[in-house]
């Protein structure tokens, strides 16, 4: 019989099946492949960031960011660019 287990979760990121992100929301994460002004930008990083406020996994995902070296998006509530400022045992 097949699994019918979601990928994420065999592969040790049951965290993800509780994202807020997941769904609807997943773009917003992520720059969009045409060029954003910086307003468009910060307007975007904005509303990914006001759902991960709200998320039940926010701290395990930010640890994955960190230990992965997630360069790309925005994971537990940071940019890229923030999470370069943190230390990686954060």
């Amino acid at each position: 019989m097949e699994s019918t287990t979601p990928p994420v979760a065999r592969r040790g990121l049951e965290w993800q099946l509780d994202a807020a992100c997941r769904g609807e929301f997943a773009a917003t994460f992520y720059p969009p492949l045409r060029p954003e002004s910086k307003h468009e930008r910060l307007a975007r990083e904005r509303a990914a960031k006001a759902v991960c406020d709200s998320c039940p996994v926010r701290i395990p995902c930010l640890e994955h960011a960190l230990r992965a070296d997630e360069r790309y998006g925005i994971w537990g509530g940071l940019t890229d660019a923030e999470r370069r400022h943190l230390p990686r045992s954060a």
